[in-house]
């Protein structure tokens, strides 16, 4: 299902000599569901070096925009939860670090580690991957959001915090200090990490065929105590939360653009009736299953 986004603030500036940056805030409609993501991209061009990249691009919700004209950038001068102007948001943030920019850490080392050869563009081909969004990560993209800096000093701070971002995303990458982003111990083992990703795996796979918690830790090779803390640590969510939602969106997708009837997605994600799928379809977009039909017509 596609929505037509509201944006609220928007700011893209090239810091000289530095990084070029792009930040979005959208407002959150009440019936969104969405999922807190952070990637890296690394942009190889074999003939062109000046278009070489490393990108952090991150979607993060929860926050707040304040409407208020006297507000500066969206901040609320209150600061006060019960301000009537603010506005529920999810924010898109978009840093590109050019070839030349990171060519100063690297310069005059002898490329040995993983993110050294990121860093000098060693590597021979483009690629995309996951970054944990920690709560180092989320304070950064505040920082960014939330200053009272202008003209050079802004440079400056911004220039500072963009700098121990691209850090965070390299230590996420070649996981030099894991350990340091998760607050379960256990996850500083790969192995450990790699039977959560597989749990989740698991849960997308079965989207109509639902499993237990205790089912899953089986199959993994874990125990359930580790598989719930495990998997709120990294995914930012619980288990069932995360099924829910999957489920859901997948209903909203059955029922919106295959125009299959309540009763046949009822059955096909394993409801064993009408009335549990309806209740839980409200709970979590705030309109029951044929609600959506009618608007959908």
């Amino acid at each position: 299902m596609t929505h037509e986004l509201d944006l609220l603030y928007e700011q893209e500036k090239q810091i000289p000599g530095s990084v070029q940056y792009h930040i979005q805030r959208y407002k959150m409609q009440p019936q969104w569901s969405m999922e807190d993501v952070g990637l890296l991209a690394y942009n190889y061009q074999p003939k062109q070096s000046k278009d070489r990249s490393i990108e952090l691009r991150f979607c993060i919700s929860g926050n707040k925009y304040c409407e208020n004209e006297t507000c500066s950038n969206g901040i609320c001068k209150k600061q006060s939860p019960e301000c009537k102007e603010q506005t529920a948001t999810f924010d898109v943030f978009s840093f590109r670090y050019s070839a030349a920019y990171l060519s100063q850490f690297v310069k005059g080392k002898v490329v040995q580690t993983k993110s050294d050869q990121i860093l000098a563009f060693k590597q021979k081909e483009s690629f995309y991957t996951a970054v944990n969004l920690c709560n180092r990560t989320r304070n950064i993209l505040e920082n960014i959001l939330q200053h009272n800096y202008s003209n050079a000093l802004e440079n400056i701070y911004v220039n500072s915090q963009l700098q121990t971002l691209l850090l965070y995303g390299l230590e996420c990458l070649v996981e030099e200090k894991a350990e340091e982003s998760f607050a379960c111990k256990f996850l500083s083992n790969e192995a450990d990490r790699e039977k959560i990703t597989l749990a989740r795996e698991i849960l997308l796979q079965r989207i109509g065929d639902p499993i237990t918690i205790k089912e899953l830790s089986r199959k993994v090779g874990t125990n359930e105590c580790y598989l719930k803390k495990g998997f709120k640590e990294m995914f930012g969510t619980t288990v069932f939360d995360f099924y829910q939602s999957q489920r859901m969106e997948h209903a909203k997708y059955l029922l919106y653009e295959k125009g299959l009837s309540v009763t046949d997605v009822s059955a096909l994600l394993g409801y064993s009736s009408i009335s549990h799928f309806s209740t839980a379809f409200k709970k979590h977009t705030g309109l029951k299953p044929c609600e959506l039909l009618f608007k959908a017509n």
